[in-house]
C-alpha cells in the first residue's frame, strides 16, 4: 500500500538531504566496510575519506571566524550547505535550524583541557568554541537564515530528535521550512577509551574481515566501532513537487533504566516508538482497532495494527554492534511485526556508530532505498527474502537514557 500524500494532512516533505561518513561515494564499496584500523588508537574507526576531509577543512579559509571551529561544526556546515542547495533555499530566507551532537566539540574540548592542565590557564576561545550551541549558531551564520536556531544533545538519538523537533515546528505552523541535522567528530583517544571502558568496543584484530558485526545476532562479544560523520535534511510542510520522499509517521518513547547504559530485554522503548510511528502514518486511535486515513479505507473499512504493520517494507535498525543493543531491538521488532518481519538492515557494520549523527545517517540509507528501490545486504548475515516493494521504511535510533525515536519515511 502506498500512502496518498495529497490526503495526509500532517505529511512532511523532504526537499534536500546531504550526508558524509566513512563511506567513499566515489568508489564501489558494495559488500565492503569503510572502516580502518588506527594503530595509534589501537582500534578500528570510521574516518571520513581524506579527500572529503580536505574539502571540508578548506571551509576554514573562507572566513577568519571559521578558523577556530571544531571539526563537528565544519561537518555540520558542509552538509547543511549541500542540503539547502538541493532544496533551493536561498541565503537569508525563512527557515529554522536544529542540529545536534552527542559529544559536541570533542576535539577542541580535549585540546583546550590539555592546555589548561599544562598551563593552569585557559585559552580565550575555549568557551565560545566548545559550547553545544556552536553547531546551529555557526550554520545559521553561514546560511544567514531567518528563523529559530536550536542545538541539543540526547545521546545517540540526537539526530532523529532534531527531525522530531523540525516536524513539530512545522506541524505547529510556527515555520514552513526547517533544516535538521546531526554531526559527530569524536575520533579521539579519550572517546575511544571511554567506549572500551564500558566494554562495548570491538576488539577485532587489524586484519579482521568485518570488525563490526552489527545485526549479527550470534556474535559472542561486543563489536561496536566509532565513526565520524554528519547529515542534514531540509523539511517542508505538505505535499511538494520537489519532494525526494515524505515523513509520514513519527514515534518516540523513553523506558525506565536499571543503570546508565541499560535497555530492557525486549526494548520497550522501541516497541512504543515503532508502534507510535506506524499508527501516526496509517491510522489513529488505540489498541488494535485503528481507523485509517480516508484514502486507505473503503467506506467503513478498519485496519488492525497487525494489518498496518504489514505496510512497512523495511526497518533500518539502530543496531550498534553490541550483543544487547542488537538483540533487544530485534526482539522489539518481532513483538511489533510478529512472524512477518520486514527487511532488516543497518549501516553501522560499514561506517561505524556515529553517535549523535547516526540516526540521520540511517535515514540516509532509508532515503536511498525508497528513491532507488534497492538495498545493500549486510554481508555476514543470512540472506533475507527481498521485499516486493520498498515504499515505506521505518528508521530507528536509541541512546543512553533509554530514549528511542522511530521515523517512517515513504516514497514520494
Amino acid at each position: 500500500m502506498q500512502i496518498k500524500i495529497e490526503d495526509v494532512k500532517h505529511v512532511i516533505a523532504i526537499t534536500g538531504m546531504a550526508a558524509i561518513s566513512a563511506a567513499d561515494t566515489t568508489k564501489n564499496q558494495l559488500g565492503k566496510h569503510a572502516l580502518s584500523y588506527e594503530a595509534e588508537l589501537e582500534a578500528w574507526v570510521g574516518k571520513l575519506p581524506s579527500a572529503l576531509k580536505a574539502e571540508i577543512e578548506a571551509i576554514r579559509a573562507e572566513n577568519r571566524n571559521y578558523q577556530a571551529l571544531d571539526a563537528s561544526v565544519l561537518y555540520a556546515m558542509y552538509v547543511s550547505r549541500l542540503a539547502t542547495q538541493q532544496a533551493g533555499w536561498q541565503q537569508g530566507s525563512d527557515f529554522g535550524i536544529n542540529i545536534g551532537s552527542s559529544r559536541g566539540a570533542t576535539q577542541l574540548f580535549e585540546q583546550y583541557f590539555e592546555h589548561f592542565l599544562q598551563n593552569n590557564k585557559s585559552e580565550p576561545l575555549a568557551s565560545p568554541t566548545t559550547t553545544l550551541g556552536n553547531l546551529s549558531s555557526w550554520v545559521a551564520q553561514d546560511l544567514q537564515n531567518n528563523g529559530p536556531d536550536i542545538s541539543h544533545s540526547i545521546t545517540c538519538s540526537t539526530a532523529l530528535h532534531a527531525m522530531l523537533n523540525g516536524v513539530a515546528w512545522l506541524q505547529a505552523g510556527m515555520c514552513d521550512k526547517f533544516l535538521v541535522g546531526g554531526s559527530e567528530a569524536a575520533l579521539t583517544p579519550f572517546t575511544i577509551a571511554q567506549m572500551k571502558a564500558i566494554k562495548t568496543y570491538s576488539r577485532a584484530s587489524a586484519d579482521a574481515q568485518f570488525p563490526c558485526l552489527a545485526l549479527d545476532l550470534d556474535k559472542t562479544e561486543n563489536t561496536m566501532v566509532v565513526g565520524e560523520g554528519a547529515a542534514a535534511v531540509c523539511l517542508e510542510k505538505g505535499k511538494n513537487e520537489n519532494a525526494l520522499a515524505y515523513i509520514t509517521g513519527v514515534g518516540y518513547a523513553t523506558e525506565k533504566l536499571k543503570h546508565a547504559v541499560s535497555i530492557s530485554a525486549e526494548a520497550q522503548c522501541f516497541q512504543k516508538s515503532m508502534r507510535m510511528a506506524i499508527e501516526d502514518a496509517f491510522g489513529t486511535g488505540q489498541d488494535d482497532e485503528i481507523s485509517v486515513f480516508a484514502e486507505m479505507k473503503n467506506d467503513d473499512q478498519i485496519l488492525t495494527f497487525a494489518e498496518m504493520s504489514k505496510q512497512v517494507d523495511a526497518v533500518v535498525m539502530h543496531a550498534p554492534g553490541t550483543i544487547a543493543g542488537d538483540k533487544t531491538e530485534y526482539l522489539a521488532i518481532k513483538k511489533i511485526f510478529g512472524e512477518r518481519l520486514p527487511l532488516l538492515t543497518t549501516n553501522k557494520w560499514k561506517i561505524g556508530h556515529t553517535f549523535g549523527a547516526s540516526g540521520l545517517l540511517s535515514f540516509d540509507t532509508a532515503m536511498h532505498m525508497v528513491q532507488h528501490g534497492e538495498y545493500e545486504e549486510v554481508p555476514f548475515i543470512s540472506v533475507q527474502k527481498p521485499p516486493q516493494q520498498i515504499k515505506n521504511i521505518l528508521v530507528n535510533a536509541v541512546g543512553f537514557g533509554g530514549n528511542a525515536v522511530s521515523i517512517l519515511v515513504s516514497k514520494a
